[in-house]
């Protein structure tokens, strides 16, 4: 429903969740950590400066958006962004939690799979000013973070 994705598209979400590291997916496995049967959580592969190291949590499924989103994942996902929230602020100390999930282009949705961002959020940090600039973190820089919470993971759940 309210679908934009061509029938063509090669899902870069997908495509890491089948295990694919190529240049159509800047998602590397190493980015990966958190899995279970219907969810993945992500260190993403872009940031807003000051905020970088955000998590975006995504369904196993091809699911391109919200209004596709069955009931049982969608509560999965939210449940889980709870407990990473938490993770975010005991393991980076911010602030604060900006969630965020956009559908369809005038959104900014970019990538057509339902993905929800939690951002980790400083005092200071002119997250809403500096959002519509998205900068790159190399994989080496992902890495940081995902280890991290992959050990809250281990110890915390």
């Amino acid at each position: 429903m309210f679908n934009h994705a061509k029938s063509d598209y090669e899902c870069p979400i997908c495509l890491a969740i089948n295990g694919i590291e190529n240049d159509d997916t800047m998602i590397k496995q190493e980015d990966i950590f958190y899995q279970d049967d219907s969810i993945l959580g992500i260190i993403n592969s872009k940031y807003v400066e000051y905020n970088p190291g955000h998590i975006i949590l995504v369904p196993r499924e091809h699911i391109e958006n919200i209004y596709d989103l069955p009931d049982e994942i969608g509560a999965r996902i939210f449940k889980m962004s709870r407990i990473f929230s938490i993770a975010l602020k005991e393991i980076r100390k911010c602030d604060g939690i900006t969630i965020r999930q956009n559908n369809e282009p005038a959104s900014n949705q970019h990538a057509f799979h339902y993905h929800l961002h939690i951002f980790p959020r400083f005092e200071g940090d002119d997250f809403e000013k500096l959002s519509q600039n998205a900068n790159i973190l190399e994989p080496i820089e992902r890495k940081k973070y995902a280890d991290d919470l992959r050990n809250w993971v281990k110890t915390n759940m």
